[in-house]
């Protein structure tokens, strides 16, 4: 992960272009901006390189735009990154969100987070919990429970998989605390599983997921998923509707020769609302008419979808994404609207 000190130095003309009057900014060019993602061994990470990558080569001879992904602990340092002006475009999880959105969770410090718009629903995050196959006794989530004492990897501080799972496992009734907890990103989780030093993980990410096919090719024998039934979607759901069912088909991963019933969680490109509307609007146009560009990079990013772009903000959408949204012909609800 980019260490903060490096991202202070390397960010300072982001900071200084959001700062500048809107007028200046007109005659600035190029504009750089930072998205920033999560760790290396997910989804989040490679996608937003492929956005990055995208708008580069789309907008920044055109338009003078400039786009760079970085990696990060996840959507709760995003959010972070977004308000202290580090990053100005970012990739949230549903969950972290609505806790930013409300000033709730791992947010209640710092209240609600109004500086969050959102532009496009992105993917889905599936969930991936995958245990040591010896402490499977019925296959289904709660078999968490017979890790107590064993190692199981939270996610990296400050990622949306804490997140997720500081939320999902109480709804669950699993102790965590319970646990020998580890927090690293999924890469290492997968290595610490393939190799015995820890037991269990949710690698909630898009599939397929790198570091599970790595794991599931070296250690697919000796560990399994663990799947959601209805009673266990609405039990981890902790009465809200953020998670739903889905199954991974067979086959996505090595030595996994049937499906897999579990849970899935949307997931937002989102920026900082001090970002100029025209240049909201054209990165969010790139996108849509470019999406066969982004598909040949990331199976995930083939879930972006126009028709299914205005549902389940937990914040405002940006004018930018308004206005183009808006020239499709879509009507956008008056509570995306900012106020």
């Amino acid at each position: 992960m980019v260490r903060m000190s490096r991202r202070r130095l390397a960010l300072a003309g982001a900071g200084a272009l959001l700062a500048a009057p809107a007028a200046a900014q007109q005659r600035q060019a190029p504009r750089s901006y930072v998205l920033t993602t999560a760790t290396t061994g997910g989804t989040f990470y490679p996608v937003g390189v492929a956005i990055a990558t995208l708008i580069r080569v789309r907008l920044q001879a055109s338009q003078g735009l400039n786009l760079s992904a970085i990696s990060s602990a996840g959507s709760t340092e995003n959010v972070k990154l977004l308000r202290e002006n580090q990053a100005q475009f970012a990739i949230l999880t549903a969950l972290v969100g609505q806790f930013a959105a409300a000033g709730t969770g791992p947010f209640q410090q710092d209240g609600p987070q109004r500086n969050l718009r959102g532009i496009m629903p992105l993917w889905y995050n599936i969930s991936q919990v995958i245990v040591d196959r010896r402490l499977v006794t019925t296959g289904r989530i709660g078999d968490l429970a017979n890790l107590q004492g064993r190692r199981y990897s939270m996610g990296a501080r400050g990622s949306g998989l804490e997140t997720m799972n500081l939320w999902m496992l109480p709804n669950l009734g699993i102790d965590h605390t319970r646990f020998d907890l580890v927090y690293q990103g999924y890469g290492p989780t997968a290595e610490g599983i393939q190799n015995g030093t820890i037991q269990g993980s949710n690698f909630d990410a898009g599939i397929p997921t790198g570091s599970v096919t790595q794991l599931m090719a070296n250690a697919g024998d000796r560990v399994q998923f663990l799947e959601f039934n209805e009673d266990d979607i609405r039990r981890a759901n902790g009465g809200t509707q953020l998670l739903s069912a889905f199954v991974i088909p067979a086959n996505t991963y090595p030595n996994q020769p049937r499906p897999v019933n579990t849970v899935r969680l949307p997931n937002y490109l989102a920026c900082n609302a001090a970002v100029p509307e025209d240049d909201v609007y054209q990165i969010t146009r790139a996108i849509f008419e470019n999406l066969p560009f982004l598909n040949n990079i990331h199976a995930a990013t083939r879930e972006i979808s126009l028709q299914d772009s205005l549902g389940g903000y937990p914040f405002p959408l940006h004018p930018g994404a308004i206005r183009f949204y808006r020239e499709r012909g879509m009507n956008v609800p008056a509570a995306l609207i900012p106020s």
